[in-house]
This record gives C-alpha cells, structure tokens and sequence, in this order.
C-alpha cells in the first residue's frame, strides 16, 4: 500500500486496488471514527454520489476502508469550494471542515467528491425560518430503547422426497468487532449488539434454487453489519432505506446470474428477515416465506384476561395470498387451491423490480417470533403452528420449538423442505 497522509490524526494509505485504507489516531480518534462511519452511512442511504463509500469498518483497530473518490485537488476558486459543500447540505450533512484540503476530482466521470467526514454534522431538520437546526442524537428517539432477553431455536430438514435443500436459515449476532454466526439454539442480550434472523427459500433449475438461497443469506452478512455503527435513531429511521438497498442487490445478482448461467435460468429467492435492535424489530420480507408473532390481546372466552396470540405480519406474495387477504377464500380454501404456491413477487425469477414488505414493531417481554417457509405451513394450520410453540404435548417437550416444528411438519406432509426460526423473549 501507498502512504498517501500521515498526520497526528490519521494515517491514510491506498491499497493496490484502489480501496483508501484510514487509521483513526490521536485524540478523541474513536469519537471521529464513530462520526466519520455515521455520516457514510447516512450518505450511502441518502444515494450522495460523490462521496466515499464505506466498505468496512473495525472499531477495535479504528481503521475503516472506502472507495477512493480520486485525487486531491491543488486549486480551486472559493466560489466553486463553497458550491461543493452547499450540495453536500442538500443531502443532509454540514461538512465542518469544508476546505479545500477535503476536495478530490474522480477523473472517472468529471466529478468533485467531498472526504474525509470526521468533522460533520448530520442535519436533521430544516426550521421554517430557513436556518439549519442541529437535532442531538439522543433525542426523540421514537422507540423503545430498552434492550431486551432472548432465546432463539432454528432447523432446517430437506422433507421425505428431496434430495436436496434449497432453504436456508441465518442466525447472526452484530457488534462493534462485526458479525458472528450463531449456533441453531441459544440465547442472547441486545444490550451491546443487534441479532438478526432470516430464513429464505431458493428456486431455479438443477440445483440453481440451493445456489438462490446460499446468495440471499450471503448478502446479507455483507451489506447490513456497516448499519450498525448508526446511532439508534438513524439506523430505525434508515432501516426501510437500508433493507431495499439489501433485497435490491439480492435481486440484481440473481437476475445476472439468470441471465448469463444457463443453468440458473429463472432462479430466485423467497426471503423474510428480522432484525433486532434494541427491543424494536424491523423486518422485510418478499415472497411466501412468513413472520409470526405472538403478542398478548384480549382473551375472548374469559373477560378480563388476555393471553398470547398469533399474527402473521407478512404477507403471501401470491394470487392465493390476495385471495385470502381480501376474504374471498379462508384458510382452507386456501390451502387446497392449485395455484397457491405460484408467487407474484419474489428475488431474481425472471421479476423486474424486487418490492419487498416492510414492517416493525416492539418486541415485549414473553412475546415470540416465528420466521418459516413454505414447507412449513404446506404441512400445518395455523392452530398447528401456535399449538406447537406455546402448547406442545409431553412427547415433544424435549425438542426445541423450532425442531417441534419442522418435525411435525415434514411427518404432516414433506414434499417441501421445511425451515423454521423461534424467538422467545
């Protein structure tokens, strides 16, 4: 690598590929850092182009790695210095240090880019009276910041009549120090990191559906660990943003890889996603994969009391799942239908646009959670599925929910692979 700056704030080196390599040094070096990682991110969110890109982040070292925006540039009129920054503002950062020095030219389109963002401000709102207001971070936060328990189970099964496994199931734990891949039982706290969970159900030709879901949970331990250096209000308000960029990039691989691998023709990718921060659960979901979640409500039988319900948050991407929605067909009906399992929406499979469900809500104490694909609701009702979560019988005690689940569904029925993901608060 090249030394490109070394000052008593940072060491700057670019790598033989391009990639700008920062080293946070000096004072205060992990409170720049923080701001520095914040502010790409908000940038990347709000699609600012002549930016450096964030494309991986280490607190422990406080070294960060970008895109390189080009070279310095050596002379420049005020005039044009101030017109960079002022179009920076319109994307909603106040580069505080807005000099020359902080100017580069990417040949590569003609473009001046704006760098290096440890001294920034994110710009919240605009007052009426047209002045700029600075909104701190710790306030109006609207969610529930109080982290919560949680205890998860995951299974995967091929079912009675394949060969082959085309779900795939992701447990996944994000801190300050990055990702780590979770076991298929456990239990954590959202004090000090996030948990994100997600099943997905690959389809295609050969085994191009194996391959469609191996791409979608690859994906995502990619993309989504950079939004966790996001103060809590950012990251909540950005995750609609954060999780189309991820179902779009997932789309777009798949779609090129159908279009250039004989092989893959018409492969694609069912995929529901929860994502816990704190005690708010963000989701996103596309397909006829599906999120339950079992929350207390009224008990109707006994005045006065409630208990644990089940809902289901996400919604069938299919003609059939319209059906059932509007009230033209109940549970049944649906169930039997020929076409049921025909999707109107889904990643890749030959779809122009990927335009995924999103959702969140807060997660309270003895609540649960339910992610799934189809196999397993081809082989239970929905009396079954909130049967076997809260009310198993003595013979399956042993077993965690989610293999209680996957168990009874393939004996139930099989002719699809089964996945399910229980959380428990």
């Amino acid at each position: 690598m090249i030394e490109a700056k070394n000052t008593q704030r940072a060491i700057v080196r670019i790598g033989y590929d391009g990639r700008v390599h920062k080293l946070f040094q000096g004072p205060n070096a992990q409170e720049r850092f923080d701001n520095e990682c914040r502010v790409l991110i908000y940038l990347e969110n709000r699609k600012c182009n002549f930016v450096p890109k964030l494309l991986a982040a280490n607190r422990a070292t406080l070294e960060m790695v970008t895109s390189n925006c080009g070279a310095r540039v050596e002379r420049l009129g005020d005039d044009k210095i101030k017109s960079i920054f002022a179009e920076l503002e319109e994307f909603g950062v106040r580069h505080d240090d807005a000099f020359l020095r902080n100017i580069t030219y990417r040949a590569s389109d003609g473009r001046f880019c704006v760098i290096d963002f440890e001294f920034s401000t994110i710009l919240e709102e605009q007052p009426s009276d047209g002045s700029v207001a600075i909104v701190p971070a710790e306030t109006s936060i609207p969610y529930n910041k109080n982290p919560i328990a949680v205890r998860w189970s995951a299974m995967t099964h091929s079912g009675s009549f394949r060969s082959n496994n085309e779900d795939r199931f992701l447990a996944m734990l994000i801190d300050q120090r990055g990702v780590r891949y979770l076991g298929k039982d456990g239990q954590s706290n959202t004090r000090d990191a996030d948990m994100l969970f997600a099943v997905a159900d690959g389809m295609g030709g050969e085994r191009s559906g194996e391959l469609a879901g191996k791409i979608a949970i690859d994906n995502i331990t990619k993309l989504l660990p950079r939004a966790y250096l996001m103060n809590d209000q950012h990251l909540v308000n950005s995750a609609p943003e954060i999780l189309q960029g991820l179902f779009a990039a997932i789309h777009k691989e798949l779609v090129t890889l159908g279009q250039w691998d004989p092989m893959c023709t018409n492969m694609g990718a069912t995929l529901t996603l929860a994502w816990l921060h704190r005690s708010t659960v963000m989701f996103a979901h596309i397909g006829d994969t599906r999120l339950y979640h079992f929350r207390m409500q009224p008990d109707s039988a006994m005045p006065g009391h409630s208990k644990l319900m089940m809902s289901q948050l996400t919604d069938d991407h299919t003609y059939v799942g319209w059906l059932r929605r509007t009230g033209k067909l109940n549970e049944r009906e649906a169930r039997f239908h020929p076409r049921k399992n025909v999707l109107s929406k889904a990643l890749g499979a030959s779809n122009q646009f990927a335009e995924p469900q999103y959702g969140s809500f807060e997660l309270k104490p003895n609540e649960k959670i339910v992610l799934c694909t189809d196999g397993i609701t081809d082989g239970l009702w929905d009396r079954a599925v909130s049967d076997l979560v809260l009310e198993p019988e003595s013979s399956m005690l042993d077993l965690t929910p989610a293999q209680r689940l996957v168990l009874t569904a393939v004996a139930e029925s099989g002719k699809d692979n089964a996945t399910a993901i229980v959380i428990e608060t």
